[in-house]
């Protein structure tokens, strides 16, 4: 009886929370400053994954409409944005992110709903994305070109200006995030975008684009939704659209580079990790394991710079690991919507069956399952997408799971001897997105964080992740950077200006 009614209480919570959801957006998609829907009339159903019911339908994108944005976002550029200042952007930026700040509450619930994101976290991340546009509304003003001193007969100097129109491609991971990791910067730059959420998880993205209504010239922000094989691929074909930006899986990002290498568009690409965090022998292990366990069961798994493998110094890893082993236990998977639940379903029941089957790969290939990887028996849990946060021990590096992606919670420990192995080890991968550190030896941080061969180091911790500092990874890890002064970089071009001066005369 007890089982049964906690299983009603989660369900009435959830049909409540999508009621209130309805009263805010119809969740058409958002072009030229307005809702818009497919010419098609066709939708897409955005579920939740902790009931597996519907939340609502968004439109359904042929080419056609994709090209329709394009033309939208262009006739902006043209007409009215590419005249706007660099105050004025900065202006408009921070008139938006005090809207968004205004409707912070209802963001996490749609974010918590779509992905089954804790609220904590999901509240936590509305306030990440918040930051994220704050932070290139503040120095959008502050970017400057150069004047080169070559000769004196010559006045040489550089420009940087937009490319007009961008495209952006963002996971169904951290959606609002992404959004802010790709609007910021572009439209700090002076562009255009037509932005593609996830099929999964497309609603705080529209959301947030509805909550810029009145603010930015009608086009200048235009999210588009549909399936990836349809608008993705009329997105990365249109000559209109003259720079790409994807987060997503490596495979996927590279048809996207493929497609666009036929128009010469430039791309950014934040691609897959199998990400390895190295626990040395003078670790502080009570740190360090919530590190490790952060940076694997965070957000169940589903985040691309996962620390998923950890190697760990063999004096230490038999204490290491009964150590990991209880954090694991520690979590409470339960409803999203509790304060008190630090673990959520799976987004969808695709990734699900995929952890499920990597587990079964792990077994079968000789590793061994020191606890989790089961679905919780909770009959109040039982609809939704839910895995109970997995280690596995006596891993080697051939394992698939010690070298495919699983994007969920699973983690692999290895051991080591020296540090020449550890180094070997962690780079033994065709992966290069983010590694961790754990050491109380300063030597030890910088030399190892010179030799692994990562775009994202985290010493000692899992995180932050600060709008500041560029983000991207090496090898299949993907090309060029989110955040930082460096993405604006990628939303423009480099222009120089020789200017020729003849000799004074009266």
């Amino acid at each position: 009886m007890g089982s049964r009614s906690s299983e009603s209480r989660v369900l009435e919570r959830h049909e409540d929370a999508i009621e209130t959801i309805h009263t805010k957006s119809d969740f058409d998609a958002w072009v030229g400053g307005c809702p818009t829907t497919s010419e098609t009339a066709a939708s897409i159903v955005t579920s939740d994954p902790v009931i597996n019911e519907p939340i609502t339908t968004v439109p359904k994108f042929e080419s056609k409409d994709v090209k329709d944005a394009v033309n939208t976002a262009k006739e902006c550029y043209e007409t009215t944005w590419e005249g706007v200042t660099k105050a004025d952007r900065s202006r408009l930026l921070h008139e938006w992110v005090g809207v968004l700040k205004d409707n912070l509450e209802e963001l996490a619930l749609l974010e918590c709903i779509d992905t089954g994101k804790p609220k904590t976290h999901a509240r936590g991340e509305v306030e990440g994305a918040i930051q994220t546009l704050e932070y290139y509304a503040s120095i959008c003003r502050s970017q400057d070109a150069r004047q080169i001193d070559a000769r004196d007969d010559l006045h040489l100097y550089t420009r940087h200006e937009p490319y007009g129109v961008v495209g952006q491609i963002i996971p169904w991971n951290f959606p609002l995030w992404a959004l802010a990791w790709k609007l910021g910067p572009a439209i700090a730059a002076g562009n255009c975008t037509v932005l593609k959420p996830a099929s999964d998880s497309p609603l705080t993205a529209i959301r947030a684009a509805e909550l810029s209504a009145g603010i930015f010239p009608d086009g200048v922000i235009n999210v588009i939704t549909g399936e990836g094989s349809t608008v993705g691929s009329a997105m990365t074909a249109n000559d209109d659209i003259r720079k790409l930006s994807f987060t997503g899986s490596t495979d996927v990002g590279s048809q996207v580079m493929k497609s666009a290498a036929e128009n010469i568009v430039p791309v950014t690409l934040e691609l897959g990790g199998k990400s390895p965090f190295i626990v040395f022998p003078d670790a502080e292990l009570d740190k360090v394991v919530d590190a490790v366990a952060d940076g694997v069961f965070y957000s169940t798994g589903e985040i691309c710079d996962a620390l998923s493998r950890a190697i760990v110094h063999e004096d230490i890893v038999d204490q290491f690991t009964d150590r990991l082993v209880e954090k694991a236990e520690s979590y409470v998977l339960g409803d999203p919507l509790d304060e008190e639940t630090t673990m959520g379903p799976l987004t969808n029941r695709e990734q699900f069956e995929t952890v499920k089957e990597y587990i079964e790969i792990g077994r079968q290939e000789g590793a061994t399952l020191l606890t989790g990887g089961r679905v919780p028996d909770d009959k109040a849990l039982e609809d939704g997408w839910y895995i109970e946060p997995a280690v596995f021990s006596d891993v080697s590096n051939d394992m698939r799971i010690a070298q495919e992606e699983i994007f969920g919670p699973v983690q692999t420990v290895q051991s080591f001897e020296t540090y020449e192995e550890a180094i070997e080890l962690a780079n033994d991968t065709t992966f290069g997105l983010a590694a961790g550190i754990g050491t109380e030896r300063t030597s030890l941080v910088h030399n190892a964080a010179q030799d692994i061969e990562a775009g994202l180091i985290y010493v000692n911790e899992y995180g932050p992740i600060l709008p500041e500092a560029p983000y991207g990874g090496f090898k299949d890890s993907g090309i060029g950077n989110d955040l930082g002064t460096e993405a604006l970089d990628h939303y423009q071009q480099t222009k120089s200006v020789y200017v020729n001066l003849d000799e004074p005369s009266l």
